[in-house]
């Protein structure tokens, strides 16, 4: 028997693919709305045959919100971006894109609603990042005020941004830069758990909570760097870089983000974000709540990172680490 339909924006994403795997696995039918279904055929092969449909949706576009959204269940928006690209900028995908999703819903009649925000959401706050991801989800309770929202700290897993992107720049450079001393604390918390948490939500129905989801442990900026390179096994130089320097290289890496197919490596956004720890405040439910106990890096950096060191899953680690 299926639990009903769920419509799933950004389900193409790092977390999306966790999410759709789970919705599936739990007996949902999954409605996985991309901009390019073409580049998207593996969430189809993550449930039973027509379990899993893939529908174009675009969520800068009213239209194709409002499509996608008719006869679902529930609706659930991962829809996010860290770097800002052409018309895919911090207000158009985390405002004005989050508020068609939650009025589509609101239109619908779609009461079970889970938005992924991110620690930090500060309407206050001087990155746009984090004002932004404020604004999306005072649009989301607004229309829809049984929606849950999910605050979750950075993320890591096969591919994702941070430590796939330090372990790669190491293979590049001799040294890697402890932006502002490396001082900045940080509660690293594994794709899927974050998507069995968006699961449990999703499947006792959303009651307007919110939500504050980390990791295991907690370290410093530096000690996850440290971390990085002992996965690899590789030795560079960890270099304290002071915020205004850090803010410069984050100019540089603007300007490179004007070269096609080129993701800036940092950003002056990024930098400011860096500014302040990414910890669970205490103050909201978290994943212990839904009875879920959380991965450590320990148990997943390593083999996700195996491509990284200089034999690959046959590398032998040397003397010195």
């Amino acid at each position: 028997m299926s639990k009903g339909l769920v419509c799933v924006f950004g389900a193409n994403g790092f977390v999306g693919h966790y999410v759709v795997r789970r919705l599936a696995k739990d007996g949902w039918r999954v409605r996985a709305c991309v901009r390019r279904p073409h580049t998207a055929g593996d969430l189809k092969v993550m449930g039973a045959v027509g379990q899993i449909q893939l529908v174009q949706a675009n969520i800068r576009y009213k239209k194709s919100v409002e499509q996608a959204v008719q006869g679902c269940d529930a609706v659930i928006n991962l829809a996010g971006i860290l770097v800002e690209q052409g018309r895919q900028n911090f207000n158009a995908v985390h405002v004005l894109g989050t508020k068609n999703i939650a009025g589509a819903a609101k239109a619908a009649g779609v009461k079970n609603v889970v938005h992924v925000s991110a620690l930090g959401a500060d309407p206050q706050s001087d990155s746009n990042y984090a004002r932004t991801k404020a604004e999306g989800e005072q649009a989301v309770t607004t229309a829809v005020p049984t929606a849950d929202i999910v605050r979750p700290s950075i993320l890591f897993g096969a591919g994702d941004g941070f430590f796939t992107r330090f372990a790669r720049l190491a293979n590049l450079s001799l040294a890697l830069p402890l932006l502002g001393g490396g001082a900045t604390k940080f509660q690293p918390l594994y794709g899927d758990d974050l998507a069995h948490a968006i699961c449990k939500i999703v499947g006792r129905g959303s009651t307007g909570k919110t939500w504050e989801f980390g990791g295991a442990q907690t370290f410093t900026f530096k000690q996850l760097l440290q971390f990085t390179l002992n996965a690899i096994d590789k030795n560079r130089l960890l270099v304290p870089v002071p915020w205004a320097l850090s803010s410069l290289m984050g100019v540089f890496g603007e300007i490179s983000g004007y070269v096609p197919l080129v993701t800036p490596f940092i950003t002056r956004d990024q930098v400011k974000m860096l500014k302040t720890d990414n910890v669970v405040s205490g103050a909201f439910p978290g994943l212990v709540d839904l009875g879920i106990e959380a991965e450590t890096i320990d148990a997943v950096i390593p083999d996700s990172l195996a491509h990284f060191r200089k034999y690959g899953q046959f590398h032998q680690p040397s003397v010195s680490s």
